[in-house]
């Protein structure tokens, strides 16, 4: 069974004060720190580059979780390997060719990680399961944080999850948008394991039990096969 982890999703954060605001979730018992890169192409929106998250490393030995919702991931992977990502996701709708972006991110020393958008089925990434770390599956059109868990990306989870198991493979299922306890129990409960909370970890009084609860839920419906 893998572990049921928060990652937060500095979106929702107070970006005057991010470096304070990324501890305190971190000493709130976040084990990963969520880091969206939006290049307004890809996505109707842009937030930050490599240098934002070299600016709050030194902070934290937690495991950045950066996601790369750009157009070229490829020409990018170097830098923010260098600014201190140790997981790299980027989306297998994008224009990079997915085979050689994953060899990149595997070569700069980071673990790999696939996205898939809402309308995008879970067989997408099948081809490359084995030489993934991850799967991100996006419960709301990137772009913008603060949106509503979409539904109905459950069955995509499962299915997911159920060809992952049969390979015999060790691949972290991600969830990425809206998710608050209730829907990180079915998601949980339909395989998901690493859940990406923004508004609900930042915006809460207090950070910490924000997160008990979503792994509470989590923790409470495993997988059901």
């Amino acid at each position: 069974m893998h572990k049921n982890i928060v990652s937060p999703s500095v979106l929702a954060c107070d970006f005057s004060r991010l470096g304070e605001e990324a501890s305190k979730v971190l000493e709130g018992g976040a084990e990963y720190l969520h880091l969206d890169v939006m290049d307004g192409c890809f996505v109707p929106n842009i937030s930050f580059g490599a240098c934002v998250i070299s600016s709050i490393r030194p902070l934290s030995s937690a495991v950045f979780d950066v996601h790369l919702m750009i157009e070229n991931p490829l020409d990018y992977i170097e830098d923010f390997a260098k600014a201190g990502a140790d997981i790299i996701t980027f989306h297998v709708e994008s224009s990079s060719p997915v085979d050689e972006t994953i060899a990149k991110i595997a070569a700069c020393g980071c673990k790999p990680c696939l996205s898939i958008k809402p309308a995008t089925p879970a067989d997408a990434v099948f081809p490359y399961l084995d030489k993934l770390s991850m799967v991100l599956v996006m419960t709301v059109e990137p772009g913008f944080g603060g949106q509503k868990y979409m539904e109905g990306t459950e069955p995509k989870i499962t299915a997911l999850r159920r060809e992952i198991e049969k390979r015999g493979l060790d691949v972290d299922i991600e969830v990425d948008g809206g998710i608050n306890p209730l829907n990180a129990a079915r998601s949980s409960l339909a395989g998901a394991n690493i859940f990406v909370a923004g508004s609900a970890v930042f915006k809460a009084e207090n950070p910490s039990s924000a997160i008990s609860e979503i792994l509470g839920a989590a923790d409470a419906h495993p997988f059901a096969g």
